[in-house]
């Protein structure tokens, strides 16, 4: 099973997207755990035009179910699954638009595909007991086989990470500016233009990444 699926050759290593670029990878000791909520749903409403009887006898058999929230109060939603929890070991590709994470053959899913523009949020943790490690929360992508909630954590078991967040953290800024600029050209707002001496600016897909636009050096 992939989650918000990516392609990968038959070494299992990733498919690279039009115009992608490999930030870092990490070949071995990544452990990753994966939470999905269960998908919450609206509840089913009443035929149209159903007698008294029924609706009543429906609302009293909501009411008397335990264990979640009324089915009768505006905007409630009930649940169609329970929690799950997947872990696995395998290997990490930091690129300019993806965070991707391998398994080991064998495991109970195959591959995480993240989207750094659908990474909502991170946190670096640094327990008093226990290794340190990176979470983030996750938009999933349409039929990713992902929730709404969705949450990743990232250990490494033999080596230090702040280095591998700080990178992530950047790329991922980078990489919602890229998108943001992407949607300003779309709306019809002027095009970047490069300054006479750009020579020192990076471009990647013809957008500045180290520079914000109209940047000039002194």
């Amino acid at each position: 099973m992939a989650l918000n699926w990516a392609m990968l050759n038959p070494n299992r290593t990733p498919i690279p997207l039009p115009g992608e670029m490999t930030i870092t990878t990490i070949d071995s000791g990544v452990e990753v755990t994966i939470t999905i909520p269960p998908e919450w749903q609206p509840p089913p409403q009443p035929p149209v035009g159903g007698s008294s009887s029924s609706s009543a006898h429906a609302a009293a058999s909501s009411s008397s179910s335990g264990g979640g929230s009324s089915s009768g109060a505006p905007g409630a939603h009930v649940s169609t699954g329970s929690f799950q929890k997947l872990k696995a070991s395998g290997r990490v590709w930091l690129t300019d638009q993806r965070f991707i994470f391998v398994t080991e053959q064998g495991s109970s899913f195959e591959s995480l595909s993240a989207p750094l523009h659908s990474i909502l949020s991170t946190n670096f943790h640094q327990p008093t007991f226990g290794s340190n490690y990176l979470s983030f929360e996750l938009k999933p992508s349409p039929d990713g086989n992902l929730t709404e909630g969705t949450s990743v954590e990232i250990r490494f078991r033999d080596r230090a990470m702040f280095e591998f967040v700080s990178l992530m953290e950047k790329t991922r800024e980078r990489a919602i500016y890229m998108r943001r600029q992407a949607a300003e050209d779309g709306e019809g707002l002027p095009t970047y233009t490069m300054p006479a001496n750009a020579s020192t600016v990076t471009m990647v897909g013809g957008v500045p990444i180290d520079n914000p636009p109209g940047y000039e050096y002194a």
